[in-house]
């Protein structure tokens, strides 16, 4: 409440149609959160001793149950709405770790997250216009700057591959993030209480695909709980490693990617 609806007047709850916003990046968000609170919910749940299928189901749709709320609160804030892309994007993020517990009682591929600082351009509108749409300190750059994330399909190889004689914490990661993004369609916007339009277009928006190795660290054996739960923890995050970026039809390296 505090990030997002405290400085936007409330509504009556309504719909919107977000789809096209921020090259769907926040919908990869809204999947990782889903599928991240179902995972932790599932973990409780076993941690209590209830039975396998019982926890699938139970913990698994507890991310769905929490984004609903989230939702609810967008339909009834003026700014935003209901958005039913978000509640597919939600969806997805459950049924993502209901559907690998129920096929091979394992998550072989994890939803992970990533974020990094990104440097805007240097004049004084794309500054204020980047300090007002995704706050000025780095808490609130995390959760609200979209063109600093990256959301990851890690893939878990030595579950696929058996015999293969990989270190069962070997993963690969499939990446998806976007750039360039001083607004959620254009770049481009009318303040309506000045009147007065503004223009960033000269900024290109580009969608950006990776690919990188990874760590399952809930993989990693330790016979210490507390190490059991730390990797729990850091296996929401993808790894810091060397990435391979398609993005606007050139690939490049990056020697460490966050």
């Amino acid at each position: 409440n505090k990030v997002w609806y405290a400085d936007y007047k409330r509504s009556k709850l309504h719909t919107i149609n977000d789809w096209p916003e921020w090259l769907q990046v926040d919908k990869a968000g809204h999947t990782w959160t889903a599928y991240q609170i179902s995972r932790a919910s599932m973990a409780t749940w076993q941690w209590a001793g209830m039975p396998h299928k019982q926890r699938v189901w139970l913990g698994g749709t507890m991310g769905f149950v929490f984004q609903t709320v989230v939702e609810v609160q967008d339909g009834l804030s003026a700014e935003w709405g209901w958005s039913w892309a978000d509640v597919a994007a939600n969806t997805a993020g459950s049924a993502l770790l209901i559907a690998q517990e129920l096929a091979w009682k394992e998550q072989r591929i994890s939803f992970k997250f990533s974020a990094h600082p990104v440097q805007h351009k240097n004049d004084a509108l794309a500054t204020d216009r980047s300090n007002a749409l995704f706050g000025k300190n780095i808490a609130e750059r995390i959760f609200k700057d979209y063109n600093g994330q990256t959301y990851w399909l890690s893939a878990n190889l030595k579950s696929f591959f058996k015999r293969g004689g990989l270190p069962p914490w070997l993963n690969i990661a499939v990446g998806y993030g976007a750039q360039g993004m001083m607004g959620a369609h254009a770049n481009s916007w009318l303040d309506v209480p000045s009147g007065n339009s503004f223009d960033l277009s000269y900024i290109p928006r580009s969608r950006q695909f990776y690919l990188s190795p990874d760590i399952d660290f809930t993989k990693i054996k330790t016979h210490s709980k507390f190490l059991k739960s730390v990797f729990f923890c850091l296996n929401a995050f993808k790894m810091p490693a060397p990435a391979l970026v398609l993005s606007r039809g050139k690939v490049r390296l990056h020697g460490l990617y966050f």
